[in-house]
């Protein structure tokens, strides 16, 4: 079997440069090229030394790219990609866009939020979201996957058997995540400056997040009627990790027990999510640098809440990991290859 010709556009921020240290060691690709706005001609390792001499490849145009490629992930902020993703297409090209201009199916819900027009609304009809744990059979039939937000993949992997099953209530969930500061994007911000972040936590934007209409969306998505969603982030002062809370009242009738053994049953199959035993919470740091996500869960027996608590690395399952996960499920590769990483605790 051929190698597969991989191109990364975007290649020089957080999410790009992941993706690069990841199809290095993925056994059924070559990179064909790597393309970055600011940096074409310069050296990749020029900008990330640790690949010295490992990956020295020049960063060249989209175009380039794009021409050279089977496969294309597009790492560009929100309103960035839409353009670019309907020339891949349109050249035949499969697509994952690591962005958010895919995301959402209400585009006018997206317009709303992203502050960001719409212009080929008819290529958005053939985008799939990139969740495998949930749309893994039409991800294996699309050339082109919306990778999912990174705070999102974490809630509604820890939601996704107690909504379907309809144990939860999801007219009022209460949603505490927090992130590492890659999941700000490499640009430099007073937020993310040293001197600010180093000792500090606080919580931001407050009911008002972009992720918050992905979440309520794809929870619809998996069955859920009625959803109401209190999205509250926060900065962590560690590099990379979300972990995110999440505190849902109980239907009648649901016990610990149960739920604990549904959660195990349905990701049984799942190779990267582990779901811990009953009243053990995760960790962000048994999960770094790795593509996998745990759950812990417990039953607040006096409020009858069900709390969730979910963990990821936000550069590998919120963004990069998996978008190669994507990949495998689309060309038809083992759904592991490249990502199988455990990560040490310490």
């Amino acid at each position: 079997m051929s190698m597969v010709q991989v191109g990364v556009i975007g290649a020089s921020g957080y999410v790009g440069s992941e993706l690069i240290g990841i199809l290095m060691k993925h056994e059924g690709v070559d990179i064909s090229g790597i393309s970055s706005e600011n940096n074409q001609g310069a050296a990749f390792s020029t900008l990330y030394p640790s690949f010295k001499g490992q990956y020295d490849a020049q960063f060249e145009s989209n175009q380039e790219v794009i021409s050279k490629s089977d496969v294309v992930f597009i790492c560009l902020p929100h309103g960035k990609s839409e353009n670019m993703v309907k020339q891949c297409i349109d050249e035949g090209k499969k697509v994952i866009d690591a962005g958010a201009d895919f995301r959402l199916n209400d585009l006018k819900v997206y317009e709303d939020w992203y502050e960001t027009a719409i212009s080929y609304p008819e290529l958005h009809g053939q985008a799939v979201y990139g969740l495998p744990e949930m749309n893994k059979e039409a991800i294996s039939q699309t050339s082109l996957v919306a990778n999912p937000g990174c705070y999102p993949t974490s809630i509604l992997l820890g939601l996704y058997p107690a909504v379907s099953e309809q144990l939860i209530n999801t007219d009022r969930l209460i949603i505490d995540a927090k992130s590492g500061v890659t999941g700000a994007g490499k640009s430099l911000s007073a937020v993310t400056h040293f001197a600010n972040k180093n000792e500090a936590f606080k919580a931001y934007k407050a009911g008002t997040h972009r992720h918050t209409p992905e979440i309520e969306e794809k929870l619809g998505q998996m069955g859920a009627d009625n959803v109401k969603v209190s999205f509250v982030p926060h900065l962590l002062p560690v590099n990379r990790g979300i972990l995110s809370t999440i505190y849902a009242d109980l239907k009648s009738g649901s016990d610990s027990e149960h739920i604990h053994n549904l959660y195990k049953k349905w990701y049984a199959n799942d190779p990267f999510v582990t779901v811990l035993d009953y009243g053990t919470l995760p960790d962000i740091s048994h999960v770094t640098h790795s593509n996998q996500c745990h759950i812990g869960l417990t039953v607040d027996e006096r409020t009858q809440r069900l709390i969730i608590v979910s963990v990821i690395d936000n550069m590998q399952k919120g963004a990069a990991g998996q978008a190669v996960q994507n990949m495998n499920i689309m060309m038809g590769f083992n759904e592991t290859e490249g990502l199988a990483m455990v990560a040490p605790s310490f």
